[in-house]
Order: C-alpha cells, then structure tokens, then sequence
C-alpha cells in the first residue's frame, strides 16, 4: 500500500481510534478462554474490554489456532484493520536452542542465524508476526538475571550477535525488536529493574554501541527499556529517544515500550497522572504502549487541549501502519500463519540437529586434566539434580516443551546404548539443606570408574526478575561435590547455568568442568556428544568468570588504574595495600573473557606486522601463525585486540576488534590475517568527536583475553 494510502486511513480515524492503535494488550484480555502467556500484570484502566478489539497489535498468543480464531472474530466484528500478533521469541519457538548468552560463545554468526531462523520459521507459522528480540543489553555483572538474554560484556560482538539474529529471523518470515534501548544492563548491584548511572560517553561508547550496529539490518522496531538512566525514566530521555534514535541514527521505525513502562512513569515518581504518563511517553518518542492504559484513557483528550499536537499522534499511528504494510499485511492479513506447514517444521529432524550443534559449539570446556573425553567403555556414575532433569531448555524458552527436551542421562544411554547408573544426591534449591540423597550418589560413585556431577543453576534462576546476590552453585550441591571429591575418581562437573558462575570451590576437586548453560531442547544429547569426543569443545566465554559474587561486575575490557596491582593476589598477601584490589580477592577473574579449551591445543607464534606506522586513511596487516600441536582436529577463536595507549580520554586495556573461527586438523598450521584500519581505532573524544587520535597503540592475539602474544604500531598524520 501506498504510504499516501496509510496517510488517509489515520487521517479518517477518530483521536479514540489512534489512541487505541498506540495500545498492546495481550491475547488473553480479548479471549478469556485463550492460554494466559503472562508477561506483566494488566490493568484496563479505564478501557472498556471491548474497544480492545480495536486495538493495533496484539501479544502473547497462545497458538495459530487462537490468532485465526481472533482474526475472524475481529472481522465478524467489521474490523477490516491488520491484526499483527507479537511474542518473545528468544531462544527457539518449539525446538529450543540454547540460551542467547551461550549461542554468544560459539563464536559462529552462521549458526546464530541459522537457528533465529529456524525459531522464526516454527513461529511465524503458528501465527507470530514479530519477535521482541534480540537483546543487545550490555552485561557486565553476573548477578544480573538477564544476562542470559545478552551476548555479553564486549560491544562489539554483542552487535556482531544481534546482527545475526536480525538476519536469521528475517529469512524465517517475522519481524524483530531490538531491546532494551538503552542502558538497562548497567542496573546497579545487577539488581533487576534497578537504576542506572551512565555517563553520556560510556553510554555511547559502549552501552550503545550493539544497538547502532543493529541497525546495519534494518529491525523493525526497538524496544524502549523501563529503567532510570541517570535520574530520570528512559521514556523522559528526548535527547536519546528522538534526537538520538530518530535524528541522528535515521531510525524510522516504531519504538514499542516494555510491558507497563509507560504507567511506571508514576511509580518512579517522575509522572504525577496518567495524562502526565501519556504526554511524556508521546512527545518522547513513543509510539506503543504494551501492558498499560494510559495513551487509550488520556491521549484523546490531551490532543483536544492541545497538551499534545495531534500532528504528533499521527507520526506515531502512521509508523503503526507502516510496519503493518510492511509486513505485507494488507494484502494478505494472515500472512504465513499455516497450520499444516507447522506441523511439518515443528521439532523437525533438522531443527533439531541445528539445536544440537548449537549445544556443541556453545558449551566451553573451562577445565581438563585428561579425563575428557572418557572412554565409551569406562563405568560412569551419573549424579546430580541436572543428571536426568529435563528442566534445562532455559528461561524464556518461548512455546518449548519440558517434555519434548533431552535429559543428560537419556542423551548418554542413547550413545553408550546401555543404561548408566544415576543418582540425583540432591535438590536444585537455592536454600535446600536436605543430604538424604548423598549416601546412594556416593554408593554408585564408588563402583565407577569416573563421576560426571550434572550441578550449577536451575533454569528459573536466572532470566528477567532472577536476579541472584549470591552467584555459587547452591550450597548443597558444593556439598555433594565435597563428598564425591573424597573418593578419589575422576570428577567431571557438566555445569548448568544462564550466568557465570563462581565456581572456585569446586573448581579445585574437578579434573574437568564443561559448562553447558541452559542448552535447550537437545541438550542430553549435544552434552553425550562432548562428553565422548563425538563433538570437540569449541566454545569461549563472552562475560569473565568471576571468583566470588563480590568481584562483580567484572570485565576484561576495563580501565587502567594510577595505581594498579603490580600482583594479582589479596592485597593482605601482597603488601600492596596502597593498590587498587582487594584485601581478600584477586582482581583477575577465574575464567577471563574469550576462554575456552578444547580436546587438542593450539599455538600461537611469529606476530608481525605489515609495517609500524600508519598513515590517516591507511591500512597495515598483522598476521600470526596458528598451529594445531595436539592429536585431534579442532577449531579455535583467534582473537584480535587493540589498546589505545596514551588517548585524551583513558581507553581500555584491551577492546576486541575482530576474531576468525579457524579448522585445523591436528598438526596443521596456518597465517591468520588481521587487517588494522583507521575506523578500528575511533573512540569519542574528550571533545564529543567520534575520531582516532594519533599516538601508540597495542596489538594482541591469542586465545582469549589474558594469553596473547603483543606487537605496537603507531597512528601518524
């Protein structure tokens, strides 16, 4: 349709007809019947239950059936507007893939985007028009629930991530949001929906960088977050939401708020009335309200006195509509709702096989002392509350079923072909003091040959509103791995987990640790697979694995000190008192960003240079050599990092500016190249100006963010 065909249906709506196109509910306030898919609690206000038929999206349908059962009824109804049905589709629809923080670890955009697209293939034909995702929040702190939505503490690959999920849903038929915009990730104390605190340039420089990089593939909306960003509610922020956004990033599409931020205006004492809540959120830059009644109940009437212009009002509408035809849905309202076809995709073989090697490449191997693989033949014991739990498809698993997901004990059966003596030893609660299962973990364990302890966190334990002050494995379970460290076998740890966990008491009775995180829907099986060498580990950390909850937030790409720790130990063991770190702690992390082991190794050697010096405009290459020294094929990360020296604002100690995922058959060595240009080195200047600044600077590569190989190279007019 026309755009000037869009501009005469707003015009020929009433100021209650554009109000109500601006207001999202979910499908259960229309369908009392339908399956609540509750986000937030609702609150009508003072809409009547039938004008939400009129409504311009909607969210959380339960099933295609309900999105053609609400179609026709809104057609019965005379309604002949576009009805586009929205859903936080994160990690898989139906075949679940593993969380967003682990698809981060492979370290492969092409399998990011070929599982977006396989959960946006399974939605779209089950009715779901857009996706709010991908999240592209900063996170730097591990007792932030959300950070399993997130690829992490670095800017530049969290965009590398969202891009690809962008493009992966696209080629699977919805349309996707960007959230949270901006700055929730930084939530104080990693509490969730608390304040934050960030200065304009760190919020350009790193808490906006993933999303600017996100519009490179066009999304079709973002998603306002619901936070404080330095004293005031995002929503009340112009200079980011409009000048920011709109005029200076170009983006044109809707802004939709998170579930009831508009009406928490109020209760973060910034609004003092619905109508104060309505007209800040609209001259704001917002378009939709999800979960909250205020632009239905005031907007009319603030546009009738002139509080709001109604030419404004009508940008918001038109963006509505916009997206609507963008999504080809006036010619064909259904657009690819198709039951049959859904049936067919659904939890199909190759789904799961693509959800299968996601387990594969994001699981990280954080610790071996030449118990992985084991032997097909050696006698294992099984223990653990994740041991044969099939409660690790993770939070916001969309419509993924607990049923349908591959237990650890099932996964190994499978491949050994023979049953594998198992024992639970004890809960997955937090505060669970109950030891009555140690005894039979212990009897099994004894008669094995090695003990593979299925621990760490429960999927409900992380994810929005899980926020954790206390990030170990439960006591009880570290408990378990204390007893079953005392009968002398080799102790494999696989570790649940949607965050890092702190894992330095145990980590000294593991002879290996894979970490899997919340897997998904394969994950017994992708788990089998590492565990007997039938997949290689490949994953690298994307946040730094910190070594007791009071680290956090911990980061690789931090600032420099003017004192910093000649030492990395407590400073009560150190002497340096005057230092900055801790009395009682490192400063370093357990496991640093970009960690990962694999069942070969790899060498790194003869760094060099295309040239020392370059010119504005210019280019150099650094190429390094990559060796595969072990006995089995394997890939590797190579990671390239830069440091601006001397800088008129202090920079970081390392930034990550590129990486290659390389395949090296055993004793196979290759040049990995890296190429340096001046746009790599651009940062805001003191001045506000987005430049590269002449002078020294550090090159590194490695295999991770601590053990790189170092070169320098100057910027010179």
């Amino acid at each position: 349709m026309e755009q000037k065909e869009l501009k005469k249906l707003v015009s020929a709506m009433s100021l209650e007809e554009k109000a109500l196109q601006l207001t999202q509910y979910p499908v259960y306030e229309l369908d009392e019947s339908a399956e609540a898919v509750v986000t937030g609690l609702c609150d009508l206000g003072g809409i009547d239950r039938e004008a939400l038929w009129h409504t311009g999206t909607i969210l959380n349908a339960p099933n295609g059936e309900t999105v053609q059962s609400i179609r026709k009824t809104r057609r019965e109804k005379g309604i002949s507007d576009p009805f586009p049905f929205m859903l936080d589709v994160i990690h898989g629809y139906r075949t679940i893939y593993p969380v967003p923080l682990a698809m981060a670890c492979t370290f492969n955009t092409a399998l990011i985007e070929d599982c977006a697209e396989l959960a946006a293939t399974e939605a779209s034909c089950d009715g779901v028009d857009v996706t709010f995702s991908p999240m592209v929040d900063l996170g730097r702190d591990a007792r932030w629930g959300r950070v399993m939505e997130g690829a992490g503490e670095d800017p530049y690959w969290s965009g590398e991530v969202g891009k690809a999920m962008i493009r992966g849903y696209h080629r699977g038929g919805i349309a996707c949001c960007v959230k949270h915009f901006a700055g929730y990730g930084a939530a104080e104390a990693g509490r969730e929906y608390n304040t934050t605190d960030i200065s304009e340039r760190n919020l350009r420089e790193y808490y906006l960088c993933a999303y600017r990089a996100c519009l490179e593939e066009q999304p079709e909306l973002f998603m306002s977050s619901f936070n404080l960003l330095n004293g005031k509610p995002i929503l009340g922020h112009k200079e980011i939401m409009i000048d920011l956004l709109r005029k200076e990033w170009g983006f044109d599409g809707v802004v939709i708020s998170d579930f009831g931020a508009v009406e928490e205006l109020h209760e973060h004492g910034y609004c003092e009335t619905g109508r104060d809540c309505a007209r800040v959120a609209l001259s704001g830059g917002l378009d939709i309200e999800m979960g909250s009644s205020v632009y239905a109940s005031y907007l009319p009437e603030l546009v009738r006195t002139g509080a709001v212009s109604e030419a404004q009002l009508d940008e918001a509408v038109l963006r509505v509509l916009e997206l609507k035809n963008k999504l080809g849905m006036y010619e064909n309202p259904e657009r690819n709702t198709d039951l049959q076809k859904r049936d067919e995709v659904t939890l199909s073989k190759s789904g799961r096989a693509i959800s299968r090697r996601a387990v594969e490449e994001g699981s990280v191997l954080l610790k071996n002392n030449g118990v992985l693989p084991l032997k097909e033949s050696a006698k294992i014991a099984l223990v653990g509350p994740f041991a044969s739990t099939r409660e690790i498809i993770g939070n916001w698993a969309g419509k993924g079923r607990i049923e349908e997901c591959v237990p650890v004990k099932e996964g190994v059966e499978k491949l050994l072909q023979r049953a594998v003596p198992y024992a639970s030893g004890c809960s997955w609660k937090l505060f669970d003091t109950d030891e009555s299962g140690f005894e039979e973990a212990e009897r099994i364990s004894a008669q094995a040959d090695c003990i593979v302890a299925c621990v760490g966190e429960h999927m409900m334990n992380s994810g929005e509103a899980h926020s954790r002050a206390d990030i170990r494995i439960p006591e009880i379970q570290r408990k378990l791995i204390a007893k079953l460290h005392k009968l002398k076998k080799p102790l494999v740890l696989v570790v649940f987990g949607g965050r890092p966990l702190v894992l330095s008491e145990v980590e000294a009775f593991a002879d290996a640790i894979l970490y899997v995180w919340q897997p998904g829907t394969e994950g017994g099986n992708g788990i089998a697979n590492l565990l007997y060498g039938k997949a290689i580990p490949c994953g690298k950390t994307v946040m730094s694995f910190p070594r007791s909850s009071g680290q956090c937030p911990i980061y690789y790409n931090c600032f420099s000190t003017g004192r910093p720790k000649k030492q990395d130990m407590p400073s009560a063991l150190s002497g340096e008192e005057w230092r900055t770190g801790y009395d009682d702690e490192y400063n370093s992390p357990l496991y640093p960003f970009g960690y990962g082991l694999s069942y070969t190794e790899f060498m790194y050697s003869d760094l060099k240079l295309s040239a020392a010096r370059m010119k504005r405009g210019g280019k150099i290459t650094a190429t390094v050599n990559l060796k595969n020294v072990g006995s089995r094929d394997g890939y590797e990360t190579v990671q390239w990092y830069i440091r601006d020296l001397f800088a008129s604002v202090v920079r970081p100690v390392k930034e990550l500016k590129g990486y290659e995922k390389v395949f090296l058959k055993a004793g196979e060595e290759r040049s990995i190249s890296f190429e340096i240009n001046e746009e790599l080195l651009k940062f805001y200047t003191d001045g506000g100006e987005y430049a590269a600044e002449k002078g020294a600077f550090e090159l590194f590569v490695g295999g991770n963010s601590r053990d790189c190989l170092k070169t320098n190279f100057e910027l010179v007019d």
